[in-house]
């Protein structure tokens, strides 16, 4: 089961915005990813001093993605969705070691 085929795309937004990233993800070829809704933690006096305001309710968005279209997701979904912008979100990658039950793209067509 050891796979260097697959990575995992994790994206931190603000409520709300998982969809518009799923629709990002989307026109790069993935096919699907998991939703789960989460609370995020800071240091309000910091953001108080800063000027930012704290967004807490979160989305985090778990794709796994084949190797060769990575850097195009996470690259579309920082560009399209602007996520350089202060509170934006955080959009980044880890390798995917082993995983069972995905279906590939050949595997559908049979």
């Amino acid at each position: 089961m050891p796979s260097n085929k697959y990575e995992l795309i994790l994206a931190i937004v603000n409520e709300g915005m998982a969809d518009d990233v799923m629709d990002v993800a989307r026109e790069c070829g993935v096919r699907g990813g998991t939703i789960l809704t989460a609370r995020g933690v800071t240091n309000e006096e910091a953001a108080a001093f800063f000027g930012i305001s704290i967004h807490s309710e979160k989305e985090i968005l778990m794709m796994v993605v084949e190797k060769n279209i990575k850097n195009n997701v996470l690259n579309a979904v920082y560009d399209k969705l602007e996520m350089s912008k202060k509170t934006k979100g955080i959009v980044f990658s880890l390798p995917v070691s082993a995983a069972a039950g995905l279906v590939g793209q050949d595997d559908e067509n049979k």
